[in-house]
C-alpha cells in the first residue's frame, strides 16, 4: 500500500535540505500515517484505514461514516 491517506488524500511530496552554506539537497516529507481500525456502527463492522494524524482529526470531528462518503466521492478511498 502507498504512502497516501485513505481519509484527507495527503501524500508524499519533495523539497529540499537547506544546510547553513545555503546548498540544497532533494529530500521527501512524508505524511504521519497511522494503521487503524474503525468500527462503523451503521453497517457493524471494522474497516481498517491507512490515515494520517490529520485525517484521525477529520474522523473525530465529522464522523467515520460521513468522513469515508466524502474521501470516496473524492476518490481517496475505495470500499
Amino acid at each position: 500500500m502507498s504512502k497516501v491517506c485513505q481519509i484527507t488524500g495527503r501524500k508524499v511530496i519533495s523539497g529540499n535540505n537547506v544546510s547553513h552554506s545555503h546548498i540544497k539537497t532533494r529530500r521527501k516529507f512524508h505524511p504521519n500515517l497511522q494503521t487503524k481500525r474503525f468500527y462503523i456502527p451503521e453497517q457493524d463492522k471494522w474497516v481498517t484505514l491507512k490515515v494520517s494524524a490529520a485525517g484521525i482529526r477529520t474522523i473525530n470531528k465529522k464522523g467515520i461514516s460521513i468522513a469515508l462518503k466524502d474521501a470516496a466521492a473524492k476518490g481517496y478511498y475505495k470500499a
